[in-house]
């Protein structure tokens, strides 16, 4: 029999800990490393292997579920990084997989760069968020070289149920920027509407259910929708991703020669919310600038 590859996850975040969790009950068993160490005591106590370093944690697919490619550079270098982890093990053909949403230059880059030393790189950005995650139901687009797709691909499977490999290392992120216009753009549509509702005194839960019975339904409604009814912005997926996300978008279409005028209106929005001091609430609370900017018009008008 085949021995199965050693596994690890470094960066136990929102996303990087329900990611662990099934990925240590699918697997059987996971290394896991994070800066805060305490992060992983549950995952050690159902069995996972506490790294000590992100040395400690090169398995022969080591995961990185790290907000932007500075993050996964530094667990990378340096005589505790993965890199030095990996050449003091002489392992064979590693891969890093990249599962934050971050620039598909700088990770074509990247993978071009650890190439010439054996080591592929799988950029690898997920979609669903948190509840996704927990249920396995993550969507999961993938760039990378083929041979390190098919020894990551195993893993990814038991990530997400929809993984599409969209070919040469970078084009998953190009994928993922693509489907974050799609989601800035619902999230923003639909805050828009209730905007639009409030303001003739619709009753937003009825609102919102007759949303969910016709083609206006949505994942981004079905996961917003208590967000919107209660108010409560806190957590989730910040504006300030999004507007990450949305700047990624513009420089792939810019490459292209592009220019796409929904994306720029969606980045004009989410770099106005930032500016408001709204950047660490959840994306859907957009609503909060979109209403705070018509008032302001009709300050003005009147």
């Amino acid at each position: 029999m085949t021995e199965q590859p050693a596994v690890s996850l470094l960066g136990l975040g929102r996303m990087g800990l329900p990611t662990a969790e099934r990925l240590l009950e699918s697997l059987g068993s996971l290394t896991v490393w994070n800066r805060t160490a305490s992060k992983a005591d549950a995952l050690a106590a159902r069995g996972a292997r506490l790294a000590a370093s992100p040395a400690d944690a090169a398995a022969d697919i080591a995961l990185t579920v790290l907000t932007d490619l500075s993050d996964v550079e530094d667990v990378l270098r340096g005589e505790d990084g993965l890199l030095a982890g990996w050449h003091r093990a002489k392992t064979d053909h590693p891969v890093l997989v990249v599962h934050g949403t971050v620039s598909p230059t700088e990770v074509a880059e990247l993978a071009q760069e650890l190439a010439m030393d054996g080591i592929g790189v799988v950029d690898a950005p997920l979609s669903g968020g948190v509840a996704g995650a927990e249920s396995g139901t993550l969507s999961v687009m993938v760039g990378g070289q083929d041979w390190a797709v098919a020894k990551a691909m195993p893993v990814l499977e038991n990530v997400g149920a929809t993984v599409i490999h969209f070919g040469r290392p970078g084009n998953g992120e190009i994928a993922k920027a693509c489907n974050q216009v799609i989601v800035a753009s619902t999230v923003t549509a639909i805050s828009e509407a209730l905007v639009l509702a409030d303001a003739w005194g619709l009753d937003r839960a009825q609102l919102l259910r007759i949303f969910g019975g016709g083609l206006a339904n949505s994942e981004v409604l079905r996961q917003k929708r208590d967000r919107w009814l209660t108010g409560d912005f806190t957590g989730g997926g910040s504006a300030v991703n999004q507007l990450k996300d949305l700047r990624f978008a513009a420089d792939t279409a810019a490459a292209k020669g592009l220019r796409l005028p929904v994306s720029q209106t969606l980045k004009d929005v989410f770099e106005q919310m930032i500016d408001e001091g709204l950047g660490d609430l959840d994306h859907s609370a957009v609503e909060l600038t979109i209403a705070g900017t018509i008032e302001k018009t009709r300050s003005t008008a009147t």
